[in-house]
């Protein structure tokens, strides 16, 4: 009976290759399931996966150089999307849009896949394989069960990835079902709020990265509680979509001109009296903490209400909890993209040459932590106005 030659088998970087782009599709075909609310992302999860499980396969029949070569640019292409999405996001595909940083899972992933592009790069290059001959049963060996041994916890890894510092698509650590759409438009009876109850609890200081409970301020209702935990939570989802200035600044935001008092307001002009409120996928500003080098980091949104309402015309959100300000006093440059250039005179007008808008309420939800909690507004000037009889919200008991 015929055998086959030792050019037909593959050599054992090849095999290493295969089990390592198998391991790395299996990852992906993982991670289709973690992000199934994006339909964009379950589809280039679910191709990666094809082709780098399905190359695996058959480079183990037939390693000739033509699949070696599909294999590497294969895997390459897939590192290349890895990097994109670490670095900038991948702006066309819904759930990979947004940067994250480098996770266990999708770094072993893209571990396997060099892994991958080194044994093809074996059947596409013989001198190399010939190099490599002499270190191939050891070294190989281990390689191929670390692939192995690592491709299961990689898969579990990828299974309960989590957006925004932790949060889970569904609902967070804590047993919260956090609804993901327009915060001004949920109920609290939408808002699984298992746990708390009417009697006092201690509180816990709001850090972004762990399950949001804003419990223990008494005289706040569980359904309060739950529309302001509701509120962050979707903000830590969405926000950072706009982390990159340049990002915003094409979806037309423009700067007030204020980044000299180390916060930068970026505002959206034509979205303040549109029909979404509350949403970080259209939020009317946006608030960048300026560093002495200039480089500006998002750190809250402001949230503002159409024009023609007051303070006394606010949504109910979160009771004690939250504290909504104007700003009465400031004096803008004329145009389509007004900028802050002095404060209102005794009189209250602004002098010739500047314009007073109506003021709107507004509110600040913060993605960082901050010493008076995650509805805080900022100090000085940038605080504004609040109701008069009001004392001015720090909530300490939240606070970081």
């Amino acid at each position: 009976m015929p055998t086959a030659s030792s050019a037909d088998r593959p050599s054992a970087l090849v095999t290493a290759a295969a089990l390592a782009s198998i391991g790395a599709g299996a990852i992906h075909a993982t991670a289709a399931g973690a992000h199934s609310e994006h339909r964009a992302a379950v589809v280039a999860f679910a191709l990666t996966a094809v082709f780098q499980i399905g190359w695996g396969a058959v480079v183990l029949v037939r390693p000739s150089r033509s699949v070696a070569l599909v294999g590497v640019a294969g895997n390459l292409a897939a590192l290349g999307g890895w990097v994109l999405a670490k670095t900038n996001g991948i702006g066309f595909v819904t759930g990979l849009d947004v940067q994250e940083g480098p996770e266990f899972a999708d770094t072993l992933a893209a571990a396997l896949a060099v892994v991958a592009v080194v044994g093809a790069l074996v059947v596409l290059l013989p001198g190399l394989s010939a190099r490599l001959s002499g270190r191939q049963p050891a070294l190989v060996g281990l390689a191929t069960v670390a692939a192995l041994a690592l491709t299961v916890p990689g898969m579990v890894a990828a299974g309960s990835h989590s957006h925004a510092g932790g949060h889970e698509h569904g609902g967070d650590a804590a047993g919260h079902e956090h609804e993901h759409g327009t915060a001004g438009e949920e109920s609290a009876a939408g808002h699984e709020h298992a746990g708390h109850e009417a009697t006092a609890v201690a509180p816990t200081p709001y850090d972004p990265t762990k399950p949001i409970d804003l419990g223990g301020v008494e005289g706040v209702t569980p359904e309060q509680q739950a529309a302001a935990e509701n509120l962050v939570a979707i903000t830590l989802w969405r926000l950072p979509q706009w982390s990159d200035p340049k990002v915003a600044e094409a979806a037309g935001f423009h700067s007030i001109g204020d980044g000299l008092t180390g916060y930068e307001h970026l505002i959206q002009w034509d979205w303040i009296n549109d029909a979404d409120i509350l949403d970080p996928e259209r939020p009317e500003s946006l608030v960048y903490r300026v560093d002495r080098d200039g480089t500006r980091t998002l750190e809250a949104a402001m949230y503002m209400l159409p024009q023609g309402n007051t303070l006394d015309t606010v949504p109910e959100l979160g009771g004690k909890l939250t504290q909504w300000h104007i700003h009465d006093n400031l004096c803008f440059s004329p145009g389509e993209a007004p900028k802050v250039r002095g404060l209102t005179e005794a009189g209250g007008g602004c002098p010739a040459g500047l314009v007073k808008f109506d003021p709107v309420p507004m509110i600040h939800v913060w993605i960082v932590p901050h010493e008076c909690g995650p509805f805080a507004a900022l100090e000085g000037v940038g605080a504004g106005q609040i109701r008069e009889g009001e004392a001015r919200l720090c909530d300490h008991a939240h606070g970081a």
